[in-house]
């Protein structure tokens, strides 16, 4: 593998990526609708004479690389928006209203549809086949679950996946991500207190919901300062209250809403039961009644594999440099690439920098402002490439 070249080449198309992203992110779509986002990457798959398998998990493509008989790896990437309305100072702001790919999604498809063109360039020389998975849904939607439902994984069967993700507090050229839990497990909750309401001048022939749930919500935090390990890592966070509608009335009941979070999927369960516990026990005290509702689905925490971290620190550090590969610290953020390694695949989910102060390119994810720069996007299409055609050598052996 000529690390040095595979960067060459990924360069060499940068305009063509740049085009794209632009296209793509002006067209965003949100999880499940990403329709026009779909037949785009179906469009240049077969420019590329690259076979797909469509539709996957609704909106979702499989395209298969085939090269000589042998091992498969897949290289995964996300398409769906978030409902955002952009404000962001670029001249290809997103024409839907209410619609924005803050997360960087758009960059990571075409991230892939580079790698997918290079690969198809060196199919005869490839050492078995390379999927590539176009996933809906990964804002909440669980678009990885669906994939794998959906057979993603199979004909010929997975044997190791990677996945990359912009980076906002890394700067361009590097990449970075560690061995072990990178990723949290995330749950959402909803706490329904149910009381008798009655007219606020005499709480005494009322029950009142609202100032139950405001002693559930502060005994919450108890979990996390008292019951799990301070050398771990958990959040509770309460994002949205409602209750009544007039200021003179004590309501019925009151609903809390919000997200749990923690470094480990067992740790996530355990959580759960202590939320579900304390909230009853407190509304009980109270004389209410609460409901505790943990709303769609849980994401698994990411834990990468050890052995693919290894590899992705060599062939970045053979592409980019080993002073441009970093091991960083866990995050709190969630991630649906989990669902492949709940589901018995090895892989690494990678950041990739994307941080440059010249052009703005410095707020989070999910953020109004959000801006990428494009000079990342041939760095992830040569990781791509060259993290496959290791990992076919290595797993040929």
């Amino acid at each position: 593998m000529d690390a040095k070249q595979i960067l060459a080449d990924a360069r060499a198309i940068e305009p063509w990526l740049i085009g794209i992203r632009r296209q793509l992110h002006q067209t965003p779509e949100l999880g499940y609708q990403e329709f026009e986002t779909s037949a785009t990457v179906r469009k240049h798959l077969a420019e590329l004479g690259i076979e797909f398998d469509h539709p996957v998990a609704t909106t979702g493509v499989v395209g298969r690389i085939v090269g000589q008989p042998g091992p498969c790896v897949a290289l995964r990437a996300d398409m769906d928006a978030l409902p955002i309305q952009e404000e962001a100072d670029i001249d290809f702001r997103s024409q839907v209203p209410g619609k924005m790919h803050a997360c960087g999604h758009d960059c990571h498809t075409t991230m892939l549809l580079g790698a997918a063109r290079l690969l198809a360039g060196m199919r005869e020389r490839l050492r078995g086949t390379v999927k590539l998975l176009f996933q809906p849904a990964e804002e909440g939607g669980g678009g990885g679950k669906a994939m794998i439902d959906g057979q993603a994984l199979e004909n010929p069967r997975v044997e190791r996946i990677l996945g990359l993700h912009v980076w906002p507090e890394l700067p361009t050229g590097v990449i970075g991500s560690r061995a072990g839990s990178f990723m949290a497990a995330v749950g959402s909750l909803q706490i329904t207190i149910h009381g008798v309401g009655g007219h606020a001048a005499f709480p005494q022939t009322t029950i009142d919901p609202v100032l139950t749930l405001a002693k559930v919500i502060c005994e919450l935090q108890s979990i996390v300062s008292r019951e799990i390990d301070p050398l771990d890592s958990a959040v509770i966070s309460v994002t949205t209250l409602a209750a009544g509608s007039a200021f003179n009335v004590i309501p019925n009941s009151a609903t809390a809403r919000g997200t749990i979070r923690a470094l480990t999927t067992e740790r996530l369960r355990f959580i759960k039961e202590r939320v579900k516990e304390l909230a009853e026990h407190v509304a009980a005290a109270n004389r209410c009644r609460a409901e505790v509702v943990w709303n769609d689905m849980d994401y698994p925490a990411t834990v990468n594999d050890a052995h693919c971290w290894d590899v992705v620190r060599t062939v970045g550090g053979e592409l980019f440099g080993p002073e441009q590969v970093r091991q960083v610290n866990p995050v709190m953020g969630g991630e649906d690439f989990a669902f492949y390694n709940e589901a018995g695949v090895p892989g690494c989910f990678v950041g990739v920098g994307m941080r440059n102060e010249q052009i703005g390119a410095t707020h989070f994810v999910h953020h109004s402002k959000f801006k990428v720069d494009e000079a990342a996007l041939p760095i992830g299409v040569a990781l791509h490439v060259a993290f496959a055609l290791r990992s076919l050598e290595e797993l040929r052996r």
